[in-house]
């Protein structure tokens, strides 16, 4: 994808080519002023399938409207109904082409990012409106890649990891009954915030790892990041990293493999602010930002003064511990910025 699902280009790219291309059809994008005649969301809501809730009304391509402005490239658009058997398809062939030789496949799934238009077989599935049948759509390509392995006899010698990217957002631009139809569910589990939070439902992933006969099943309270995997997968690959390259990334590859109970001992956490994690301890640096994000109605965790929270007996960040330790907040507001300072040389 050259951007997101919700933004312009709408166009696949391989090899760093656009698929589909037609060079008398040049495409023209801008994120800032109009371009070309193509209609809006904003101007033209009566040719959208899928409208905006916040955002989201400007070029339309396939009955959607985006972030940006777009012209040219007809023959190229997607169809988003059939995003995700275009990228599972990739993801197959790729496994199917290089089940005889080492190989690292990163499959991104569009879903359940916005706009979220799953494939008619998929629409319906679930009581939850298109975010519960994108998840299924989903589940559905995670199951493809699972079984491809086990079609090719290559599961046992393949470590697969499963995370995301950021915390739940349930309205997250488009107005696809997803907050009318979530009920009772809590997305973050008993986490705070969401997407675009500071507090742990926003920066606190899913991180599921298999690997059949290295790894056994279970449950794992070791710190670590996903900035670790380039540091452990070339320690697992018997490989050194050049100098200069993954400065933040750690080797945590026994507590990814279920060996050890500890990764790493502190993280820098990022959402708008920066945190400090360091051992349960969790210091959220002061600041004058929002308090809320208006769009999502999600707590993004920003306050005046210093937060520090013991994620041990408050997972839920509801006690904010800064008065009562006024030295370990002192400490780790030290800490970090020791740590941007070195960044920054």
């Amino acid at each position: 994808m050259a951007a997101t699902g919700d933004r312009v280009p709408t166009v696949f790219i391989e090899n760093r080519r656009i698929v589909g291309y037609d060079p008398n059809d040049p495409i023209s994008v801008s994120y800032g002023a109009p371009i070309g005649d193509w209609p809006t969301g904003k101007d033209h809501p009566e040719l959208l399938k899928v409208h905006p809730s916040h955002g989201h009304d400007q070029t339309i391509v396939n009955g959607v409207s985006r972030i940006g402005y777009m012209t040219g490239g007809k023959r190229a658009l997607w169809k988003d109904e059939e995003m995700a058997d275009v990228f599972t398809g990739q993801a197959v062939s790729f496994l199917q082409s290089h089940k005889g030789t080492p190989f690292f496949l990163y499959f991104a799934t569009h879903d359940p990012h916005v706009p979220r238009v799953p494939h008619p077989r998929f629409v319906g599935t679930t009581r939850l409106g298109p975010r519960g049948d994108a998840i299924v759509e989903a589940d559905w390509s995670v199951g493809q890649i699972l079984s491809t392995l086990d079609r090719l006899g290559l599961t046992r010698n393949t470590l697969v990891i499963f995370t995301s990217d950021n915390g739940p957002v349930v309205d997250d631009g488009y107005k696809d009954d997803a907050v009318a139809k979530l009920g009772s569910h809590k997305p973050g589990g008993p986490y705070r915030g969401g997407k675009y939070s500071n507090f742990e439902a926003g920066t606190r992933i899913p991180f599921v790892v298999r690997w059949p006969g290295r790894v056994k099943p279970g449950a794992s309270d070791a710190l670590v990041s996903q900035v670790d995997l380039l540091a452990s997968f070339a320690a697992l690959t018997g490989q050194k990293l050049a100098r200069g390259d993954g400065r933040d990334s750690r080797d945590i590859l026994p507590a990814l493999l279920g060996r050890s109970t500890s990764g790493r001992t502190e993280l820098v956490e990022e959402a708008g602010a920066l945190s400090l994690r360091d051992g349960p301890w969790k210091y959220i640096e002061p600041n004058t930002k929002p308090k809320i994000n208006t769009d999502t109605n999600i707590e993004l965790g920003n306050d005046r003064v210093p937060q520090l929270y013991n994620l041990t007996t408050d997972p839920g960040e509801t006690k904010n511990l800064a008065e009562d330790q006024p030295s370990r907040v002192q400490a780790m507001a030290g800490r970090l910025d020791a740590i941007r300072k070195a960044d920054d040389r």
